[in-house]
């Protein structure tokens, strides 16, 4: 690669799908897809530059206009962002792909074009978000982003009227999570001077503890929270996800929350770096019990759900329990235990939601009593889920297991057995929402007079690939130990914490 295109590969990751975001819907019908998958392949192959080139020569600082900060605006790449942008850009090139099947069927054509703008504006939201250096940036990004979701989640209306609901909702709390989320930013600003994370860590560091410090983070950790859907802030969650068109769930449930997940380490251990003494305290004795309840709670409720996409996304609400109660350790082996999760459940939950969209299209319903039998009809798709249920539970040799090994070994190494107990007994109830589905699948009878035909292959392609990925990093999880464990590190030599 010319230097002169290496040294522009941060803002390229931001500018390619925004600039082609609009041609979607200038030109609309199947040169809308077109675009929007090659604006999708762009950022994931900008994405896999940044990571190798992370990996080999360390951080990357792009000045936007040539101003340097805290004056001007930064683009900061290091081995966390760098591995979250792989994940938010890989998972948008598949379900992309996926897409081009699902959308014909579920949105009207006259739409496609505005949806699929939407959909890349969301894309690039979630890539702002995680590439920009600057704190402000961080709510802008995340309110292109947030704006892109609640029209995508409202253009499932077509299928089930209650999606304008459900948009409605998750417009309402992300307009709580954002207005907290800036307050806490001007909170901030308002005693340091600076928005650069970098800059704006530094002189909090030279500032000290003071009430308005601590007003800010807690402004902060509600705003983001609300995003992040951390319980009891969940309740936008289960709506959205299983209204929207069935790509849009596979996208949003494996990187929305992941891209939350990702600015909550930051501003946690970059930005206030425990410069504040009760900030080790609201993570120990607030979020890990809510962390630990969220678990239990999405799980017992994904079990008594009757359709398969809000199962799922219960299942969401849980699986995100596990990643704070990973941050909430304050070891390297729980942040890496949270960072790898990033990933694992990424790719499982995106699969999963891939089926669900599947049995949408092929049988017309995503109701589990209405997909009796279906394994027989729709093998291929009814295995998919089977990979990606196995990782929910953790099953050995899933990345499910990956993860959940390394956040009860985190939990033992600090004594917290009780922690690594209720994280193994939720394994338990894992297993018996995924196993209703099973069951439905394959032991019991299809409805009489019904037929269903296999997914198409540009469905099964991206479907398979998730949860290839599902079982191919549970055998062999060096790359993403390695990335996450190095991910850790960054995080812990930027925090002013003594660590154990």
């Amino acid at each position: 690669m010319p230097d002169a295109l290496a040294s522009q590969l941060p803002v390229l990751q931001i500018v390619v799908p925004l600039i082609l975001a609009p041609f979607c819907a200038l030109l609309g019908g199947n040169r809308a897809w077109a675009i929007a998958f090659a604006a999708s392949l762009a950022a994931f192959a900008v994405a896999v530059a940044l990571f190798v080139s992370v990996l080999d020569g360390g951080v990357i600082s792009y000045h936007l206009g040539g101003w340097a900060p805290p004056i001007g605006i930064e683009y900061r790449v290091d081995v966390l962002n760098a591995f979250v942008l792989l994940i938010v850009s890989g998972v948008g090139a598949l379900t992309l792909l996926y897409a081009r099947a699902s959308v014909a069927h579920e949105i009207e054509a006259r739409r496609q074009g505005l949806f699929y703008t939407a959909l890349v504006l969301c894309l690039t939201g979630l890539l702002g978000v995680t590439i920009t250096g600057d704190a402000f940036n961080v709510f802008v990004f995340l309110e292109i982003s947030s704006l892109s979701t609640y029209a995508l989640v409202a253009s499932g209306v077509g299928r089930d009227k209650r999606a304008l609901t459900a948009s409605y909702n998750y417009l309402i709390m992300g307009t709580i999570g954002a207005t907290f989320f800036v307050i806490g930013l001007g909170l901030l600003y308002m005693i340091t001077g600076t928005l650069n994370m970098v800059d704006l860590a530094q002189r909090l560091l030279e500032q000290g503890d003071s009430r308005t410090l601590r007003m800010g983070f807690a402004f902060v950790i509600v705003g983001i929270g609300l995003k992040l859907a951390i319980f009891p802030l969940h309740l936008w969650l289960p709506n959205a996800y299983s209204y929207a068109p069935s790509a849009v769930s596979a996208f949003i449930s494996a990187t929305s929350t992941k891209v939350a997940v990702y600015v909550l380490l930051r501003f946690l251990f970059t930005i206030f770096g425990f410069s504040i003494g009760f900030e080790v305290d609201v993570l120990r004795y607030v979020v890990l019990p809510l962390a630990i309840i969220g678990i239990f709670a999405g799980s017992i409720v994904a079990i008594f759900q009757d359709d398969l996409k809000r199962l799922l996304a219960y299942s969401s609400i849980a699986q995100i329990g596990y990643m704070l109660v990973g941050l909430t350790l304050l070891s390297h082996a729980g942040l890496m235990a949270s960072i790898i999760h990033l990933f694992n459940h990424a790719v499982a939950k995106a699969a999963l939601f891939m089926v669900a969209g599947a049995y949408v299209m092929q049988a017309g319903t995503s109701s589990i009593r209405d997909l009796r039998g279906i394994g027989r009809d729709m093998p291929w798709t009814t295995a998919a889920f089977v990979a990606g249920g196995l990782s929910l539970v953790g099953v050995p040799l899933t990345v499910g297991f990956i993860s959940k090994w390394y956040l009860v070994q985190a939990a033992l190494a600090q004594g917290w057995w009780p922690v690594a107990m209720l994280i193994v007994a939720s394994s338990l109830l894992a297993f018996a929402y995924v196993w209703r589905v099973v069951e439905a699948a394959y032991l019991r009878e299809a409805p009489e007079g019904v037929t269903r035909k296999e997914a198409p292959l540009s469905m099964l392609i991206p479907m398979w690939a998730l949860a290839g990925m599902s079982l191919f990093f549970g055998i062999d999880s060096d790359l993403t130990s390695s990335a996450a464990s190095r991910a850790a590190n960054a995080l812990i030599s930027a925090s002013s914490l003594f660590w154990q």
